[in-house]
């Protein structure tokens, strides 16, 4: 007997669908589109190669911060790596950048090239922590110094909102390596 699962009033018949998907390989395809998407893959090998920054680090900030969707938190935060204005600003200074305007934010490629700039800066500050440069850019360079600041492990992170955002972001740099290592151009 078939088994299967009830969506919308159709019987969707899972085993049968598995072994057929299975054997095209559409079924890894469309089951890494939904869990794990990727999506302007050449900004980011670009600004990787660009900035120093390891392709699956970026692609794994992009998914913790936005999921691959050009949205705005509550706290005005824009784009794909959800920069705020005001990080947008300190980026531009940092850069030499003067014609940045906030609807900037929305455009892919100004988003991952200033989240990407971000990154590399936050590495750079926090001696390569990887770690103490993804709190840093949750929840801020300061929170981050007076946690430890370069030295900072896991367990020193105090806010459990950043503990679990940086592990979440370990752990879907991982799977972006595993799953999309010639996209990101880490063969």
């Amino acid at each position: 007997m078939t088994r299967g699962v009830v969506i919308g009033g159709t019987l969707v018949a899972l085993a049968v669908a598995g072994v057929v998907a299975a054997k095209t390989g559409v079924f890894r395809e469309t089951l890494l589109e939904v869990t794990l998407p990727l999506r302007h893959e050449d900004i980011i090998r670009q600004q990787a190669s660009d900035k120093s920054v390891p392709a699956d680090l970026i692609a794994a900030v992009i998914y913790a911060e936005s999921r691959f969707r050009d949205q705005e938190s509550n706290a005005g935060a824009r784009g794909l790596m959800q920069v705020t204005p005001e990080t947008a600003e300190l980026i531009e200074g940092l850069s030499g950048g003067s014609t940045f305007e906030t609807d900037d934010l929305s455009n892919p490629d100004i988003n991952i090239r200033y989240g990407t700039f971000y990154l590399r800066y936050l590495l750079d500050k926090f001696d390569q922590n990887t770690i103490a440069a993804l709190a840093a850019y949750n929840a801020g360079e300061t929170n981050v110094a007076d946690w430890g600041g370069s030295a900072l492990r896991p367990d020193d992170i105090r806010f459990p909102e950043t503990r679990d955002y940086v592990n979440d972001v370990i752990e879907k740099r991982e799977e972006y390596r595993r799953n999309y290592a010639e996209e990101l151009g880490l063969d």
